[in-house]
């Protein structure tokens, strides 16, 4: 049976730990990562009747979207809820892990998953991120280069947007003189050695440097291998906040806002006055606020969020119908992007189910 590891391993590569913002608190909460799985329970709030359900359908893991230990915990005695769910947790066995704004900050996660409800197209991230790439250079004999490439690729660098095996090569000429003792790929210690060489310049994920760096010495024929490692300040396209995508024809206010209501099956949408047609649309699941500006900048005509404050509504100035769905309701199908990436990884290997166990703590009168 596959391990808690090897979910851990499928998880962070979809969401990388790297991209959560510095608040947050994401990965494995409680949990033997040697323990086997029997069957997860996917939930965006992991709470006492959530561990009650995992148990009670034979489930000894639970993902959850929003990180249970959110703060650090002084002390385990069962004074409030998160307290008493990790107790519970731990008294039966259920291992928690939670994806929460790496999975947000991802091209393919929750702002993905909700544009495509909203059948938004041509999308993007609203506000990529920066200072999360480096450029990494070595330099290879020519003969050695497709497989220097290849190993590089495989670790994960080389990819921009959808291109992937992206590189760069120029030929130049290399000079070194082999100490004594060494056994050189080329040349003669003792003697200086002169030759062609290939420079090779790939792009590289920060996080991925150690194992970038490890298949890079792996693959390369030199015992000592001449590397340069250079932070980037430009921003990670697939990296980032919100997401910005058009509708396939213009909308009213109006009928936008009832395509909201009947795709996200919310009872409220909370909007600003706005007269113009909606087609161009940005998004951002949970608490949005942040993003109010980017949304205005990228030319949106309609912003959708949660936990909006009432001055925060007046950052819509006019230029953009703001709305908010309530933060449950703009998150409700990140279960979904869970159950396809596990089935998908792990097949009938255990069963992955969506909790029946209501979490949202908001309720509506009418």
């Amino acid at each position: 049976m596959p391990q808690l590891l090897d979910l851990m391993r499928v998880l962070e590569a979809a969401a990388p730990l790297a991209y959560q913002e510095s608040y947050d608190n994401a990965g494995l909460q409680c949990g033997d990562p040697q323990m086997e799985i029997r069957g997860v329970l996917i939930t965006l709030d992991c709470t006492p009747a959530v561990v009650d359900e995992a148990v009670r359908r034979g489930c000894n893991v639970v993902v959850a979207h929003h990180p249970l230990i959110f703060k650090p915990l002084k002390r385990l005695t069962g004074a409030n809820e998160v307290e008493q769910t990790l107790l519970k947790a731990i008294k039966n066995e259920v291992a928690l892990y939670a994806a929460h704004t790496n999975l947000d900050n991802v091209a393919h996660g929750v702002n993905r998953k909700l544009a495509d409800k909203l059948g938004l197209q041509s999308g993007r991230i609203l506000d990529p991120k920066p200072g999360l790439l480096a450029k990494l250079i070595t330099y290879v004999p020519a003969t050695h280069t497709p497989a220097v490439l290849a190993a590089l690729y495989a670790a994960g660098a080389g990819q921009i947007g959808q291109y992937s095996g992206c590189s760069f090569r120029s030929e130049g000429t290399f000079t070194f003189t082999p100490g004594v003792g060494t056994t050189p790929f080329l040349g003669t210690p003792g003697q200086p050695h002169t030759g062609p060489e290939e420079r090779v310049e790939v792009l590289l994920p920060l996080h991925r440097q150690r194992p970038a760096l490890a298949a890079l010495r792996a693959a390369h024929p030199y015992e000592e291998v001449a590397y340069e490692l250079i932070k980037l300040e430009n921003t990670h396209q697939d990296v980032g906040s919100g997401f910005v995508g058009e509708l396939p024809e213009a909308l009213s206010p109006a009928e936008f806002r009832q395509r909201l209501r009947a795709a996200l099956g919310v009872p409220v949408v909370k909007y600003t006055d706005f007269e113009r047609p909606i087609k161009k649309v940005a998004i951002c699941g949970g608490s949005g606020a942040f993003l109010i500006g980017k949304a205005r900048g990228a030319g949106a005509d309609a912003y959708v969020t949660g936990d909006l404050k009432y001055h925060e509504y007046f950052g819509a100035e006019g230029r953009l119908m703001l709305c908010d769905v309530g933060h449950f309701e703009s998150e409700q199908f990140t279960g979904e992007l869970f159950q396809d990436l596990l089935a998908a990884n792990f097949g009938s290997t255990f069963a992955v189910l969506i909790a029946q166990t209501l979490t949202n703590p908001v309720r509506y009168d009418f």
